[in-house]
């Protein structure tokens, strides 16, 4: 691989969301761009194995924490978007308005060419239908969510959205991805980035290690987009960044309760829900996998529904927490605040008395968990508002840069920013 500064007009280090609109962009004005990826780039097949080495690998795609929570990321040629639940949910604009950032121009193109609509009636399964009519007897404003799915190419009764959609239903950053490479940028996947390359306060390039070599790759331009654990990590191994970095995560818990009249547990998750945004609650069906659900069911001790996926109908509480804990070199640790457990009270017991109206028995809850880690290199703080660090040339473009506690699925979010920066760059 050519390593001369004038190899590449710009790096970007991550292939999830916010780094893969950016390498879109930037291919698309004709530079130069080398997207190294941690993870691997193999066809997604949507088998729990594959999924299981994107995202639970231990000290990799998964953390424990000291309360004995999980925490859980992607890493894959596409970010978590490979392993998501595929839910858009738009920016919050005044929040990004108050640091000088207007998304909206952002968001009315990536609505014009995404898919980010309500699935069909035809694909909500019959455990979110029946949640949907229960919130709505209790008066609850339950409304089907905006999916990222195309619906052509889904199929009723699957359940492969979390392990990596086979069939190329969901949308996710490895599209973006696909066009960067088409219009000429190279992915080098495997590639785990330890550090940026500063000399005299300007980024020259990135060091990384691929097939056990320590490679050095060189542009006037990096962009960190290695999610809200890697981009600070990469910055604390570059000596551009305290040793730890405080974070939030968004924990969920999965309100279970079993029905005798449904043998289902294979759709789409996240068809249906509703948020209660002043509180920083939010709700929706979540019918899991069967190891998944299989895997809460035994942790929150109830071996007595080991047996019971078919029947069992789940609804998720997810919360926006706040701001804490730390992601260090070798370590990821929050446990949670008394207002964070305020809001997960209030909202299993919304969830109880859902499950409940559905004519659920057996109601249980799993131990909190979250997917969303982010807010550890905040706009305001770590970057200025066009995304750019202390260091000339080294911008940050993923969920670390959100500003403020979240409590949403960021990948509609992570677009704009990512469409945002590319095209200040290309300018």
């Amino acid at each position: 691989m050519p390593a001369s500064p004038e190899s590449f007009d710009a790096i970007v280090v991550g292939s999830g969301p916010g780094g893969a609109a950016v390498a879109r962009e930037l291919a698309k004005a004709g530079k130069r761009v080398l997207i190294l990826e941690q993870g691997s780039a193999a066809p997604v097949t949507g088998t729990l194995g594959q999924m299981a080495a994107m995202a639970a690998v231990p000290g990799r795609g998964a953390f424990i924490h000291r309360d004995a929570s999980l925490l859980v990321q992607g890493i894959t040629a596409g970010g978590s978007s490979t392993v998501n639940f595929a839910t858009a949910a738009a920016p919050p604009l005044p929040m990004f308005a108050s640091h000088g950032i207007d998304l909206a121009p952002a968001l009315r193109e990536l609505r014009a060419e995404l898919p980010a609509a309500p699935l069909p009636d035809s694909l909500v399964g019959p455990m979110a239908a029946r949640i949907m009519h229960a919130a709505r007897s209790l008066g609850m404003d339950w409304q089907k969510l905006d999916k990222m799915i195309r619906p052509q190419a889904c199929r009723s009764g699957c359940w492969r959205c979390v392990y990596g959609c086979p069939f190329g239903a969901k949308w996710t950053a490895r599209d973006f991805i696909d066009v960067a490479v088409s219009h000429g940028a190279v992915l080098l996947d495997q590639a785990k980035v330890g550090r940026v390359i500063v000399e005299n306060g300007v980024a020259t390039g990135v060091e990384f290690i691929r097939a056990g070599q320590r490679q050095h790759a060189l542009a006037p331009t990096v962009v960190l987009s290695a999610g809200g654990i890697g981009s600070p990590r990469v910055l604390h191994n570059s000596g551009l960044m305290p040793s730890n970095a405080s974070f939030f995560s968004d924990p969920v818990v999965a309100v279970m309760g079993s029905v005798p009249d449904i043998d289902g547990g294979a759709e789409v998750p996240m068809a249906a829900g509703m948020r209660f945004d002043a509180d920083g609650i939010s709700l929706a069906d979540m019918t899991l996998p069967k190891p998944m659900y299989q895997g809460f069911t035994a942790q929150a001790g109830r071996f007595d529904r080991l047996l019971a996926h078919k029947h069992t109908l789940s609804v998720m509480v997810k919360i926006r927490d706040e701001i804490g804990g730390s992601i260090g070199p070798r370590w990821v640790d929050k446990t949670l605040q008394a207002s964070d457990r305020n809001r997960l009270r209030d909202g299993i017991d919304m969830a109880r008395a859902l499950l409940k109206e559905a004519g659920a028995r057996h109601i249980f809850k799993s131990w909190h968990f979250a997917a969303h880690p982010g807010g550890s290199v905040r706009i305001g703080d770590g970057v200025d508002m066009d995304l750019r660090t202390g260091i000339v040339g080294l911008y940050v473009c993923d969920a670390s840069v959100i500003p403020e506690p979240w409590g949403l699925p960021p990948t509609l979010t992570l677009l704009c920013l990512g469409k945002r920066l590319g095209a200040h760059l290309s300018a």
